[in-house]
């Protein structure tokens, strides 16, 4: 055994060691004190609350075995757990051996990291003879996955990725110190098995085989020294480039399970989940724009390397649908509309107006006190009016350009007895929802004012809607007090109630989620349950979280109408592709767009029930009376 407790080249590797933890624990308390009081009391009781454990779970689930990458996507699951879930194994493993085998206890970092080479004898039992077995075994798993991903920078598809990221000059030097790791630890480890006849399986056998044609213990020496140089490089590097979402990911997953969410202004919260992106690509496999339109530059991944690195985000920010597919993906669960909308917010900005606004306003804690509030005049809004019913339906600007579907709910309506009011049947006015994607904060605060108080006039206990972008307006920036509904929710609430009879249609009918209605809403089996009770509903291959944008989302400004017909096209097809008699959607507005583009059918879920709604005779002859027509719908906005 070398009676030697220190060598030269451990510095590099203490030098990088002792930075990281300096940095992360000097970042993570920046950050903490950068958060709200509401959202440091969350953290500070989920801490110490069942939150801690919900964490550690999600900790071992996600940062380390990558729970949701093995569900997209096997081979990238397996790379990634290998190099995250084996290094951490390797420095635990490594850790006890240095303590159960090594000349003293609770030893420095160093001597677990180096133990083979301050302790090269072969092992002396059978006990020393199994742990190097599975140090040898750690390691070869690492670099198995070591394999992958060099072979996925050079060849995306080879695990089954389309498109890598794009990569920065000091993440590329980062990634390279990275991969220099685990070899130059194999041969470091493997030379100095050679010279003394030690080592598994793995450094054992590599060792008697360079041993055998090579000077093992002077070549030895040079490959430690590259194992500390690639350690500490690494480690410096970390903070300025990608590499740091691994340490800042475990503050991200302990705030998020506390509770803290992404409000509507950039903060301390935002900050930690820009840093937590790995850069890992999912979320360019994921996009639309990339795999039918290719599209390649304006994805999560570079808008989040924008904002961190400082670099001009204008052309990406407004590139994107905002449908969500993205975040549905997103290993790290970073909430990822939020974020641009933010950004966005920010960019209504000229250039200039934002120069002046740092350079009056360079702190954001140093900002002018707020002017006392003005009330809104709601003077560019058409006036409106409501009369008293149980019931509120809001068609939503998009059902007004698709008029089929507001009627199917006015018949549904008046064959179910509905006692409702229909605020916007003469155009009324907009949820709120295109001024919030284009940044105008102001104007829709204004508007959802207006809205909130002429529902309140109504005296309804309910609201429905058609449109799921106004769905999902009206469920998380209005305060009504009421229940909201889309109107696939209320027409199996209608079923359920039994106050609607249908007859059961033998048509074969593939069903597409809208993005703001499905992964926005969480509104999945509602339109699910009312399409089988009426026809035969077709699985596809993009259901729920899965399920592809139609392609004329308003939330972008970019792209032009061949391109929108490019994306449209390839979702269509890929819904139809087992020929339905029926393409039906729950939104007016991919019920418009997919109608451009396909020869199948294209209809909402709403139309599909009216066509088969089971009316009395009687009942029916009274309500094609122009009379009792002008009877049911009583209210007329002339907003």
């Amino acid at each position: 055994m070398k009676q030697m407790n220190f060598e030269l080249f451990v510095i590099p590797f203490n030098i990088g060691l002792y930075f990281i933890i300096f940095y992360v624990v000097y970042r993570s308390v920046v950050w903490f004190l950068d958060l709200s009081r509401q959202d440091k009391l969350r953290l500070q009781r989920g801490f110490f609350g069942r939150a801690f454990w919900q964490s550690i779970k999600e900790i071992f689930s996600e940062s380390l075995l990558h729970r949701k990458i093995w569900k997209t996507n096997a081979r990238l699951g397996y790379m990634h757990t290998s190099l995250a879930f084996g290094w951490f194994l390797l420095i635990i493993f490594g850790t006890i051996e240095a303590d159960l085998f090594g000349t003293s206890h609770l030893n420095p970092p160093y001597k677990a990291i180096f133990f083979k080479y301050f302790h090269p004898e072969p092992a002396r039992s059978g006990i020393e003879v199994a742990y190097a077995f599975l140090m040898d075994l750690i390691l070869a798993y690492i670099l198995s996955g070591l394999f992958l991903a060099v072979l996925k920078r050079f060849s995306s598809k080879s695990v089954g990725m389309k498109k890598t990221t794009k990569l920065l000059t000091l993440d590329k030097v980062a990634l390279t110190s990275l991969w220099l790791v685990f070899p130059s630890r194999l041969l470091a480890e493997s030379f100095t098995s050679g010279a003394y006849g030690s080592g598994s399986f793995l450094t054992g056998s590599l060792g008697n085989a360079l041993a055998s044609f090579l000077p093992a213990e002077q070549l030895a020496y040079p490959f430690w020294w590259l194992y500390s140089l690639s350690l500490g490089t690494f480690f410096i590097l970390l903070p300025l480039t990608r590499y740091m979402h691994i340490p800042i990911e475990l503050f991200l997953i302990f705030a998020r399970n506390s509770g803290i969410k992404t409000g509507d202004q950039k903060g301390s919260y935002t900050d930690i989940q820009i840093y937590s992106c790995s850069s890992c690509g999912i979320c360019i496999d994921a996009c639309q724009l990339s795999f039918s339109a290719g599209i390649n530059n304006i994805q999560t991944a570079y808008l989040l390397k924008g904002i961190r690195e400082n670099i001009d985000v204008t052309d990406i920010v407004p590139n994107c649908l905002m449908c969500g597919r993205c975040e549905a993906k997103c290993p790290v669960g970073i909430e990822i509309m939020p974020i641009r909308m933010i950004q966005r917010r920010e960019n209504i900005y000229l250039p200039s107006e934002r120069k002046l606004l740092k350079r009056y306003f360079p702190d954001r804690k140093k900002s002018p006190a707020p002017k006392p509030p003005v009330p809104p005049s709601y003077s560019w809004i058409p006036e409106g009016r409501s009369e008293k019913a149980k019931v509120i339906y809001f068609a939503g600007c998009m059902s007004h350009l698709t008029p089929t579907i507001k009627k199917s709910m006015l018949s549904i309506f008046e064959a179910a007895g509905v006692d409702y009011t229909f605020v916007d049947e003469e155009g009324g006015v907009c949820c709120g929802r295109p001024l919030m994607l284009s940044g105008q904060t102001k104007k829709a605060r204004e508007l959802i004012s207006y809205n909130s108080k002429l529902f309140y006039e109504t005296g309804a206990d309910m609201l429905v809607t058609s449109c799921p972008i106004c769905y999902k307006v009206f469920k998380e920036s209005y305060k009504l007090g009421i229940d909201i509904m889309h109107h696939t929710q209320y027409i199996k609430k209608l079923i359920n109630d039994d106050a609607l009879k249908l007859n059961f249609m033998h048509k074969t009918v593939s069903y597409h989620s809208p993005c703001d209605l499905g992964r926005g809403s969480g509104v999945y089996d509602e339109p699910k349950y009312v399409l089988s009770y009426v026809a035969r509903l077709q699985e596809t291959e993009f259901e729920d979280e899965n399920s592809l944008c139609c392609g004329g989302s308003l939330a972008n400004t970019k792209i032009d109408n061949p391109t929108r017909a490019l994306i449209a096209k390839d979702a269509a097809r890929e819904l139809t592709k087992n020929r339905p008699d029926y393409l039906v959607t729950a939104c007016p507005l991919c019920k418009k767009t997919f109608g451009a583009v396909t020869e199948t059918d294209v209809v909402d879920i709403s139309e599909l029930v009216a066509q088969v709604i089971v009316v009395p005779q009687a009942k029916r002859l009274m309500s094609n009376s122009p009379i009792m027509r002008k009877k049911k719908v009583t209210v007329k906005n002339n907003c």
